[in-house]
């Protein structure tokens, strides 16, 4: 670059400059479209309805005192239909309360659900 004269020096050295912040903001958009499609990818896989008709059928069974019953069928109809692992414990109510404790477990392999319900 000796040879040429000091405004060419200038727009060579702004080219590459302008060249460096070109790939350097090509970098930070490409990395922040990784995470926007991580953070989507992350709530579409909470299963929140199927968490919510698991304890409505937990708690609609709870009623009608078939609970413990039909535990062994709602496990083996959530493991064969969504590929997961349910459970859930009714224990009845101390002396001194009136409210059953209902233990509900949902495990998809992604998303691990605990709740203690007094119902």
């Amino acid at each position: 670059m000796e040879r040429l004269n000091d405004d060419a020096q200038w727009i060579v050295l702004m080219g590459f400059l302008v060249s460096f912040a070109l790939f350097f903001l090509a970098y930070v958009l490409s990395q922040s479209t990784v995470v926007g499609q991580t953070t989507a990818e992350g709530v579409l896989e909470f299963p929140k309805n199927d968490i919510r008709d698991f304890r409505h059928v937990v708690f609609r069974y709870s009623d009608t005192g078939w609970g413990g019953e039909i535990n062994a069928d709602i496990t083996a109809l959530s493991l064969a239909r969504k590929n997961a692992i349910v459970s859930y414990m009714i224990q009845p109510p101390p002396p001194e309360s009136v409210y059953d404790t209902i233990i509900i477990h949902y495990s998809n392999g992604v998303t691990v659900f605990n709740e203690t319900a007094f119902y």
